[in-house]
């Protein structure tokens, strides 16, 4: 902690514009700030964070020119792409005006860390000759699966027929052609990929993942990279950071979970980005009632291709949801997952999601949509074995199938126990002298150092 007399050092952090980053980015803003550091969060304006959430922090926002049209259209390589161009001048801009306060009470700045996704902010430190650190906020197992993905494209691999989906990548074990992070856009992918592995002007690369999950993994990566890595996860759970959720929680569901028998409750999450055709909808829908069991559903607001919200489901499937579940627009996540009543999770599988339920030992039906999700399914049922996938298109008898195989049969009272029993090893990592909270410690020893 920070000694009485003596100025904190300041750290700028400047996380993608998205739930899933910027989560992490602010989780680890709270960690380093109980250890003693001054925080500053440069930001697009697309998707803010609320600076009242974090008073103890300073907010710069990053006016920029790119319309958010993509992200709603699909487009979100082409987003990405086009925030890196245009925020680098203001960027150079903020952390200027960041070092002539450095004189004031406010400290001296010791380095920049940035979401690899934002990638302009590593060539504005190595230009302002500022040390910076990469956060990466998905797992371990995605650099590796990007790695081999742009191996493959060399070899003239990929694009791949159909019949190879099913084949196991050589070198990749779990992973299959098909899990591969693969976006219709293939070059704007590879272009990004390519600019956030980038790494020849940064001192070190942070993960939220933790070593008992992707050991694996972390060696290879230190392997191939010349700068250490500091996988410190599950941040959620070292931090001390309210939520930083960008849409308001409903926490009406916690008093309905209240009321349902311990380990019965099905709940039904697709993140913050991914979408639904109306057909998907009400395949879900019928699959959750057919099932018979009590599920939370949360269904985003615009997350339904040609709907609102939920108007457009049948009357008489809005009368039997409300006999046995119950829908908000978004749930407090952490806190569904922690109680009591929650038996499983249906997941796109974003990486957060899946930090989250491991974490409180929920087994997971995965569902992916793109990107690294995935890959994350893979890996829940076929390495860490807490979950089932769903592989094939959304129909409610399938949906139906999978829900009783995880929540009744005795498969999934299986995956339960692996589940509690994953959760006592991560626990086990985040405690004093475990992997993570030692990886923490040398993360801020570097900090110090620069």
């Amino acid at each position: 902690m920070e000694k009485q007399g003596k100025r904190r050092r300041r750290v700028v952090l400047v996380p993608a514009p998205f739930q899933g980053h910027i989560n992490p980015m602010l989780q680890l803003g709270s960690i380093l700030h109980s250890n003693g550091f001054s925080i500053t969060v440069v930001h697009a304006q697309y998707n803010s964070p609320n600076p009242s959430i974090h008073p103890d922090f300073s907010f710069l926002p990053l006016p920029d020119t790119s319309s958010d049209h993509n992200i709603l259209a699909g487009h979100l390589l082409a987003f990405v792409l086009q925030l890196n161009t245009n925020c680098k001048a203001r960027l150079q801009e903020c952390f200027a005006q960041v070092m002539r306060q450095q004189d004031s009470d406010d400290g001296l700045i010791a380095c920049i860390i940035y979401d690899e996704f934002m990638y302009f902010s590593g060539e504005t430190a190595e230009d302002l000759n500022l040390p910076s650190i990469i956060l990466s906020t998905a797992s371990a197992s995605y650099f590796i699966a990007r790695t081999a993905l742009i191996q493959l494209k060399t070899e003239g691999q990929i694009p791949f027929p159909e019949f190879r989906s099913k084949d196991l990548i050589p070198e990749c074990y779990p992973l299959r052609f098909k899990d591969l992070p693969i976006f219709k856009k293939l070059e704007d992918f590879l272009q990004l990929v390519n600019k956030a592995s980038n790494i020849r002007s940064s001192s070190a690369i942070i993960y939220n993942t933790i070593d008992c999950l992707e050991n694996s993994s972390l060696a290879k990566i230190q392997q191939q990279c010349q700068v250490p890595i500091f996988p410190i996860g599950p941040m959620h759970r070292i931090s001390s950071a309210s939520s930083s959720s960008l849409l308001e929680e409903d926490t009406s569901c916690m008093a309905w979970l209240d009321k349902q028998n311990f380990n019965s409750v099905i709940y039904v999450s697709w993140g913050s980005l991914a979408l639904m055709d109306v057909k998907e909808l009400v395949e879900m829908g019928w699959g959750l009632v057919n099932s018979q069991q009590p599920f939370l559903w949360m269904v985003r607001p615009s997350s339904i291709r040609g709907a609102e919200w939920i108007e457009i489901l049948p009357k008489s499937l809005i009368e039997n949801i409300s006999k046995r579940g119950y829908i908000v627009k978004w749930a407090p996540q952490k806190e569904v997952l922690a109680h009591g009543a929650i038996g499983g999770f249906l997941s796109h599988c974003g990486w957060n999601s899946m930090l989250e339920s491991i974490c409180e030992g929920v087994p997971i039906i995965c569902r992916p949509c793109f990107g690294d999700q995935r890959m994350n399914a893979r890996y829940v049922s076929h390495v860490w074995n807490v979950g089932l996938e769903l592989e094939s298109e959304l129909e409610r008898g399938k949906i139906e199938r999978a829900i009783r195989r995880l929540m009744v049969d005795e498969e999934g009272k299986e995956m339960q126990k692996r589940g509690k029993n994953l959760k006592e090893r991560v626990e086990l990592c985040t405690r004093k002298g475990g992997s993570s909270n030692s990886s923490l410690n040398k993360l801020i020893e570097m900090i110090m150092s620069f």
